[in-house]
């Protein structure tokens, strides 16, 4: 068949996307994903921002495990909650 564009040269020609549209996209997406991975400079923060993103997401689930277990000693289980699932947390800043 003349004219006709093999599937494996552009997948999305028959959608009518060009070989730049479809590097101009990659490279979008490349590129949302690469500032969504950056890591924020957690000292140029303003305080509440700084904690929202550092110890609020954390504090939050340990508090709620500990007003739903009510354990006796309140402080040495919140303590070992933050140690046991930091590392969970400590990815995501």
């Amino acid at each position: 068949m003349e004219g006709h564009t093999p599937v494996s040269e552009n997948p999305h020609a028959e959608y009518g996307l060009t070989d730049s549209i479809q590097r101009t996209v990659e490279n979008e997406k490349a590129g949302a994903e690469k500032m969504s991975k950056q890591k924020v400079d957690l000292q140029a923060l303003p305080t509440r921002a700084y904690l929202d993103q550092t110890v609020v997401p954390i504090l939050l689930q340990g508090l709620s495990m500990l007003a739903k277990d009510r354990p006796s000693n309140p402080i040495e289980y919140l303590a070992a909650f933050l140690l046991k699932n930091k590392s969970q947390f400590e990815e995501r800043n």
